[in-house]
């Protein structure tokens, strides 16, 4: 049998570990998902990478992220807004203008960000190799 694979772990995360695996730690006030719970919905990262490259208007990000309803990308940019990641910014022109921009707390979390969509590429065909396995798997069960 192969021997597990370790890493090395922080101790502020080895503490939180061990708080969340001995039930210490609500559920409910969890940072970790509190957060993750926005930060990872089905848009919000190509609209933060659109908005890390340079500030955008609505349409722009519409054309950016062409198969998000408009609906979607409404609630995704509010739900972005609350959690302190962009920021509105309206310009008094005729008719009024609004552009989006990342907030220095949404700059912040672009290195981790990064990080997983990086991951993501480079394990993509195995992750999809994997997926592909389990379905044969689950089929002859």
């Amino acid at each position: 049998m192969k021997e597990p694979i370790t890493f090395a772990m922080s101790e502020a995360f080895k503490d939180m570990l061990a708080q969340v695996t001995c039930g210490e730690l609500d559920a409910s006030n969890c940072p970790v998902r509190d957060v993750m719970d926005h930060i990872s919905g089905k848009w919000t990262s190509l609209l933060l990478f659109a908005l890390a490259a340079r500030p955008h208007r609505f349409g722009e990000l519409k054309r950016a992220v062409p198969d998000i309803s408009q609906r979607m990308l409404t609630q995704s940019l509010r739900d972005l807004q609350q959690d302190g990641l962009i920021s509105r910014h309206v310009f008094a022109t005729v008719p009024p203008s609004v552009e989006y921009r990342l907030t220095p707390l949404g700059e912040s979390l672009m290195p981790a960000l990064l990080g997983l969509v990086t991951w993501a590429n480079a394990h993509h065909d195995q992750v999809r190799a994997a997926r592909a396995a389990f379905g044969q798997v689950v089929e002859e069960v």
